[in-house]
């Protein structure tokens, strides 16, 4: 027994996540996790799988990727417009701005909330260690559904059942779930349009995470050094661009 929870500790993609659970959330279940199942599978993904998110603002959208079983590597799952988001384009940068984040964040167990007024909810983990690093504060930052924002990002409740769903899953057969946030899509040309931006410093950092995962399609652990996020490649090595 202590040898099993030894690994499990070293090892938390091979145990399962203990996940919270609401009558509101059993209620959801019933309605579409079959019918979100055949559609998973339709598209050559197995329900479960491992998910990542990315959002972007300018474009109004969030984006569910899954990991194929055979390539291991991530394919697009499913395109979200998002309802409502609340600030501009640039960071979060102190409790009570009412300014929605950017940057790389993770889904855990503990950020799963069942019982959101907001249908369901999601905590995307700000703030992190780069964040904190930067005097940042904030809390409860959320994906949820309905169409209302203080700082968090609004799906309506369709879309949000079907991510919900879709982040629980991955995370209750040992995958967290990456959510990596951007002012725009980092390409070149909105890059240029952006370089006189107060924040373009920033972005040009969230844009050496976003390449990494356009060259591998894998998504890149981030993680903060010397005041920089640096990304973890497929093959273990940390790169700065």
């Amino acid at each position: 027994m202590r040898a099993l929870l030894f690994i499990c500790l070293l090892l938390t993609s091979a145990c399962a996540a203990s996940l919270p659970s609401s009558e509101q959330l059993e209620l959801v279940k019933a309605a579409r996790e079959e019918p979100l199942k055949l559609a998973v599978a339709e598209r050559g993904f197995e329900y479960g799988a491992p998910v990542f998110l990315r959002i972007f603002k300018t474009e109004g959208l969030l984006e569910v990727w899954m990991r194929d079983e055979h390539s291991q590597i991530y394919a697009l799952y499913n395109t979200y417009p998002i309802c409502k988001f609340s600030g501009s384009l640039g960071p979060k940068l102190y409790e009570g701005d009412e300014q929605a984040p950017e940057g790389f964040y993770t889904v855990t167990a503990k950020g799963m909330n069942p019982w959101s007024r907001h249908q369901l909810s999601f905590n995307i983990g700000f703030p992190n260690e780069y964040d904190r690093a930067h005097g940042r504060t904030g809390s409860l930052i959320m994906v949820h559904g309905g169409c209302t924002s203080i700082g968090c990002y609004a799906m309506t409740d369709p879309a949000v059942e079907e991510i919900y769903l879709l982040v629980e899953a991955s995370i209750e057969n040992g995958a967290n779930v990456p959510v990596h946030i951007f002012p725009f899509r980092m390409t070149g040309r909105n890059m240029t349009k952006a370089m006189h931006n107060e924040w373009f410093p920033f972005w040009a950092n969230l844009k050496d995470g976003y390449d990494t995962f356009e060259l591998y399609r894998i998504p890149p652990r981030a993680r903060h050094e010397d005041g920089k996020y640096v990304f973890e490649t497929p093959n273990n090595k940390y790169v700065a661009f």
